[in-house]
């Protein structure tokens, strides 16, 4: 049985464009200890200061990644995603270093298919994702959405006009349409458990989970 990966273990992160860098800067907020790698000199000497390590190397290279260790790491992201070589190839040499767990960018089905075979753990689509993420909140329902594999989705959102003034208990029940409301946070409050008898104000905002039509059949009740 493998070994459980430490949820802070330190994460190898390879390229830094705006994918790698969102990934790395946020890995950094989370207080991790992160090791980016880039092909480019000058933009390695500008994460320098702001991770663990910086180092200019050509990941393509897999004795360039063992001379940096990064076969000790658990954990790897490959940010490369516009030159699919050499995503694949990266990916590629991540597995045969037997690093357990790489989450790798793909531009496209057939990309992602690739980098599932040769043995990324996750394949990210993260133009894709954020499209779709975009087209349930352009009309200005909700305020954010996440949706997983299965057709589940949470949704952040303000309460729809035939909501107001009703108890929650009441409410899914009332318009037939099977979501589930989780959390309720009223004006200057925090977050809390969605209660029975909670009632829904107009300032509110709702934590709601559905499936992708029941959430937006209830986001636009009363449209």
């Amino acid at each position: 049985m493998a070994d459980r990966i430490a949820p802070d273990a330190p994460v190898l992160v390879i390229g830094l464009g705006r994918f790698g860098s969102a990934t790395a800067a946020q890995l950094v907020r989370q207080g991790r200890d992160v090791l980016i790698v880039d092909d480019d000199t000058a933009t390695v000497q500008r994460w320098a200061d702001r991770v663990t390590h910086a180092v200019q190397a050509d990941a393509r290279d897999i004795d360039a990644l063992r001379q940096i260790g990064a076969a000790d790491f658990q954990v790897a992201v490959v940010g490369v995603g516009q030159s699919i070589e050499g995503s694949v190839l990266i990916t590629s040499n991540l597995v045969d270093l037997g690093i357990p767990q790489i989450w790798a960018k793909a531009i496209s089905d057939t990309h992602g298919r690739i980098l599932t075979r040769i043995g990324a753990t996750r394949v990210v689509y993260p133009e894709a994702e954020a499209g779709e993420r975009t087209a349930h909140l352009v009309s200005g329902r909700m305020l954010d959405y996440i949706e997983f594999d299965d057709d589940f989705a949470i949704v952040k959102m303000h309460p729809p006009g035939p909501a107001i003034g009703r108890r929650i208990g009441d409410l899914a029940g009332a318009a037939k349409n099977g979501v589930r409301i989780a959390g309720v946070k009223s004006p200057g409050g925090a977050f809390q458990e969605a209660a029975p008898d909670t009632v829904v104000s107009a300032g509110d905002i709702l934590i709601v989970a559905g499936t992708e039509a029941q959430l937006e059949r209830f986001s636009s009740l009363g449209d």
